[in-house]
């Protein structure tokens, strides 16, 4: 991610989630953050050239990757775009020294869970009432391992 893809990757968070970042913070993290790793991913249009058809920020702390948020266009869903780009940031982040990875994600977002599951996640906890838009529980999920033969099994 640049930061020319800020824009539209916030109108992206925007479309995505009901909490969704300000634009300031996507900001932040391309230029500021040293520990950040934001990607996007593009696919090719016909009719502009590449577009943004994703986005995923992870934290790198120590040996830790924190997933922050990842998002793929409506439009552009169930094209295995959210896999692809999981399994590229965790092996940077594997490539960064990281050998753990960690996110929260809704208990109600059962799409979400199952590709978490597919990389081996596995839920660690519980957030009460961690989503201020409708007090909705957050599940702490941990990958133990950043397996790179295991993350590049999930590519094909």
């Amino acid at each position: 991610m640049t930061l020319n893809d800020v824009n539209v990757v916030h109108a992206l968070d925007v479309a995505s989630f009901s909490l969704p970042w300000p634009e300031r913070a996507y900001k932040f993290e391309v230029s500021q953050n040293p520990n950040s790793l934001p990607l996007v991913i593009e696919l090719k249009d016909d009719k502009s050239g590449w577009v943004i058809a994703g986005v995923l920020v992870i934290w790198l702390i120590l040996d830790e990757a924190h997933i922050g948020t990842i998002a793929i266009d409506a439009g552009k869903r169930r094209l295995g775009l959210a896999k692809r780009l999981l399994v590229e940031g965790l092996l940077m982040s594997s490539s960064e020294g990281a050998k753990t990875a960690y996110l929260e994600v809704r208990r109600g977002n059962l799409t979400a869970q199952e590709l978490y599951r597919q990389f081996g996640f596995t839920i660690e906890g519980i957030r009460p009432r961690y989503y201020k838009d409708n007090n909705e529980d957050a599940l702490l999920l941990t990958l133990k391992s950043l397996d790179t033969d295991r993350l590049n099994e999930l590519l094909v």
